[in-house]
């Protein structure tokens, strides 16, 4: 009965560090997520802006740019995966992993080589034990991404993209990223960055308004060249925030529950070792008495 004690009383203290350790990361991350859900609303009308911008210059332009067609000398295509660096946040990686695989899947299905570049940690370690090739990494930023992080991940996309076939170019761009809906939802989405694919249409929801005609300084070439590669900037920027939010919300979440799971866990083991001490003191009692007897009867 002891020994039993002994063994109750050790659990619910590492269950007690456990659950320290869980509430601290769910503070951390729910004093996070406001400033996080803060920047996906302010990045949020620039992207849209942007995006409708390009859709006009697309619309009412005769051009052929590289980033506007599809290109049939290369079936390589390069697909971007938004990760976290950390864990304790449920299901948040496995989940966009998981999408990130049935996308390969239905590229490697059409006949096509799959470039894949990740961002996080996670994501970085999953491919890293199956020994996959990766094109790109980035870590080190996943709750709290930067312009300047968004800049070199979308400038590797851009060069894989212009490069020629024989060096290998990629003919389509694709971002797998989860999208923040709320502090509940979180969703993986995937979408075609380049060639280019308008993914939000050409105007914000509820507004139905026909786009007006544009003229073009100094020319539409010039304008989509300049305008193009800030485009796919801006979008990955967009998706990086986006990520950052659902992993903070995810791990929040999560080490919810673990704090709740951790008391229910203590309270389990508080009522055995009061169920062992009971009984180790019920069996003492019970020597005691059958001791005395016996002395008696002697």
């Amino acid at each position: 009965m002891a020994g039993q004690q002994r063994v109750y009383k050790a659990r619910i203290k590492s269950t007690q560090s456990l659950k320290k350790m869980f509430r601290a990361q769910e503070l951390i991350a729910a004093s996070r997520i406001g400033k996080a859900r803060d920047r996906v609303a302010m990045a949020t009308p620039y992207s849209r802006a942007i995006t409708r911008a390009v859709s006009a210059v697309a619309t009412h332009s005769d051009v052929s740019h590289p980033f506007l067609v599809e290109r049939d000398d290369t079936k390589r295509v390069a697909v971007l995966l938004i990760a976290s660096d950390r864990g304790m946040a449920g299901a948040y990686s496995a989940s966009v992993i998981r999408e990130t695989e049935r996308l390969v899947q239905r590229l490697e299905a059409s006949g096509k080589q799959v470039a894949l570049y990740v961002s996080g940690r996670r994501a970085i370690a999953y491919y890293s034990f199956r020994q996959r090739e990766l094109a790109g990494a980035w870590s080190g930023f996943s709750d709290a991404p930067t312009p300047e992080v968004a800049d070199e991940i979308a400038e590797a996309l851009l060069t894989a993209f212009r490069a020629p076939a024989d060096e290998g170019g990629v003919g389509e761009v694709h971002v797998v990223f989860t999208q923040f809906v709320n502090m509940v939802t979180q969703r993986p989405r995937v979408i075609r960055m380049l060639p280019l694919e308008v993914v939000e249409g050409v105007a914000a929801p509820g507004d139905h308004d026909v786009l007006p005609l544009y003229e073009f300084e100094p020319s539409p070439e010039e304008v989509l060249d300049a305008l193009l590669p800030r485009y796919v900037r801006t979008r990955i920027y967009a998706n990086l925030l986006q990520a950052a939010a659902s992993e903070l919300a995810a791990r929040q979440r999560a080490m919810h529950t673990a704090t709740d799971n951790a008391e229910d866990l203590i309270r389990l083991y508080t009522r055995l070792a009061n169920q062992a001490r009971q009984g180790e003191i019920t069996q003492e009692i019970s020597e005691i008495v059958s001791g005395a007897d016996a002395l008696a009867s002697a």
